[in-house]
């Protein structure tokens, strides 16, 4: 079982969420903020820190340690976890590639500079520690350990040392997921399941069931939908969010400089993975104030008269524009 012997300190960040598509440990990306041109102009773009540039004492240990929590999260706190069963056997990097270190891979870049803040969601300040909780309720759908253990502080530190220097997280290319282009039409689930046949399946398996590592610990590629993967209550649930993430990362070797998908494509994907089955989270304290609720959550109540089935899958800008007027 876990340790309870320390309390948090100096903590200013945490996990962001969801959850979806890799089960691989992949090196993480070298140098911070760099100059490239990944759209037509320059622009800052986020990478970690190197690895060499963790210190050699207790401190880089537990940087070290959270790394691994974050890649091998099930094997600490899976079915068969070494500390416990915590979670439905996905690893954090499964929503936060290589570790939350990949460019529009729903990485960490911006998540110890932005945290404690007031969230739509909760309509209160969220601590670091509340994000994670977040994190493990919904994307992993389980609950979190205790707040107070080596095992959370680790995570921390972690996430603290890829935040070094960020000054300005609004304007960092790279952070998080990107945003795609909203479609004139509904993302079309039928359409993307053809899609998902072709670009998907071989990884992700059929029923979504993903391919299970040997020993049954963790998962080489993770499910999808069903009873292990993530809940409706995740982040990427909202379609906004899994098709950018979609199109900056999948399928394997797309990345945001070279994606395989076109932005359609990446939606109707999405909206076929999110019209699956899967757990449910009781939603009903989300978004207090209906005004600040995003336009692709897909469940109720909302501030307007559009029907559930547009805010999960569109169109979005009659929504959008709806909420402009209101402002």
């Amino acid at each position: 079982m876990l340790t309870n012997q320390l309390k948090l300190f100096a903590i200013i960040g945490a996990a962001a969420l969801i959850s979806s598509c890799t089960g691989r440990n992949k090196p993480i990306q070298q140098n911070h903020l760099s100059k490239t041109k990944p759209a037509a102009a320059a622009k800052d773009v986020w990478h970690a820190p190197d690895e060499s540039t963790i210190p050699k004492n207790a401190k880089g240990e537990m940087i070290r340690y959270g790394k691994d929590l974050i890649a091998n999260t099930s094997a600490y706190f899976g079915s068969k976890g070494t500390l416990g069963k915590f979670t439905n056997g996905l690893n954090c990097q499964n929503c936060h590639l290589d570790a939350g270190t990949r460019i529009f891979g729903n990485n960490y870049a911006a998540v110890m500079s932005s945290y404690p803040k007031i969230t739509a969601r909760s309509g209160k300040i969220t601590s670091p520690i509340a994000r994670i909780k977040g994190c493990f309720e919904r994307s992993l759908n389980g609950k979190m350990p205790d707040s107070t253990s080596k095992e959370i502080r680790a995570m921390i530190a972690y996430m603290e040392w890829l935040n070094q220097g960020v000054e300005n997280p609004e304007g960092m290319y790279g952070r998080g997921t990107e945003k795609i282009a909203l479609l004139d039409r509904p993302a079309d689930p039928k359409k993307g399941a053809l899609l998902y046949a072709s670009k998907c399946k071989s990884c992700h398996g059929e029923n979504g069931e993903g391919i299970a590592a040997t020993g049954g610990k963790t998962f080489i590629y993770p499910p999808l939908w069903g009873k292990v993967s993530y809940n409706d209550g995740a982040g990427l649930y909202r379609l906004s969010n899994f098709a950018g993430f979609i199109k900056n990362n999948m399928p394997f070797g797309a990345t945001y400089k070279n994606p395989i998908l076109t932005d359609e494509e990446s939606w109707d994907i999405a909206a076929f993975v999110n019209s699956q089955a899967r757990p449910h989270k009781d939603q009903h304290a989300d978004y207090p104030n209906l005004k600040k609720k995003p336009i692709d959550a897909p469940y109720g109540p909302y501030g307007d008269h559009f029907s559930e089935k547009q805010h999960k899958y569109g169109p979005y800008q009659p929504i959008k524009n709806v909420y402009k007027t209101k402002t």
